[in-house]
């Protein structure tokens, strides 16, 4: 089995968010950056097990992002890849991104990645690698079992789940479920240095979207503490000022 895992840096949690360039682009200035969670907790750590349950199977890792992602994707070889691919360039938007992938995922049997990132949080790019592919799309998925080339992959609904088959090859976005995080051990970090990470020019494109300015979410409000015993007050606070009712 031929398994592709689409993979991107994105900032720690508690990094501080600021933006630069009259709010045009993210300040990065101080930013420590990890793999994206989801990506490498369930999208990598699902193709690696895949690869251990297939004999013979390879997973490939692959990143749209400059020589500084390369940190991330030792990672991702530590952790069981095989290959690591970086598609040299800036990430101009989720469909240039997607694109990009797609020029160099063609003829694997299952493609992986996380079901957003934790940065942006648009969950755009597996859809639009899966319309770029002319491939099946199944997003959010929680489990993902095989027989053969046949599938059945498990995600969660409004009110439920909803179980799937579907036939290699296919694209799937990874949610919290699907495996569980493996941290690299000293064996897999050394091997990692001698694995194959390539950097490939991009393809010639212009991004559709440009990003006119990033907006940051307005100061929290002072807290309110109301007597427990005025449930009057509570009420019109929540209705009138919370909105919430």
């Amino acid at each position: 089995m031929k398994i592709l895992v689409c993979v991107t840096p994105t900032p720690e949690t508690t990094a501080k968010i600021a933006f630069k360039d009259n709010n045009t682009a993210y300040d990065t200035n101080g930013v420590n950056y990890i793999m994206n969670p989801y990506d490498e907790w369930y999208a990598l750590v699902k193709g690696v097990e895949l690869k251990e349950q297939f004999e013979g199977s390879k997973v490939t890792i692959i990143n749209v992002g400059t020589a500084e992602n390369d940190s991330v994707l030792r990672k991702g070889l530590a952790i069981g890849a095989d290959q690591a691919l970086r598609i040299d360039a800036e990430p101009e938007s989720a469909y240039f991104v997607a694109a990009q992938i797609a020029k160099y995922a063609k003829g694997f049997d299952v493609v992986l990645l996380g079901k957003e990132t934790i940065d942006y949080n648009g969950g755009e790019v597996g859809g639009m690698l899966a319309e770029l592919l002319d491939l099946p799309f199944i997003s959010f998925a929680t489990d993902m079992q095989f027989e053969g080339s046949l599938a059945t992959v498990s995600r969660e609904i409004e009110g439920g789940s909803e179980i799937l088959e579907v036939q290699t090859p296919f694209v799937v976005s990874a949610a919290k479920g699907m495996a569980e995080q493996r941290i690299p051990n000293m064996r897999g970090i050394m091997m990692a240095k001698k694995k194959p990470l390539v950097a490939r020019p991009a393809a010639e494109m212009k991004s559709p979207l440009t990003v006119i300015s990033f907006i940051l979410p307005p100061d929290k409000g002072a807290v309110k503490l109301v007597d427990p015993e005025n449930m009057d007050e509570l009420v019109r606070l929540l209705h009138e000022e919370a909105k919430a009712i």
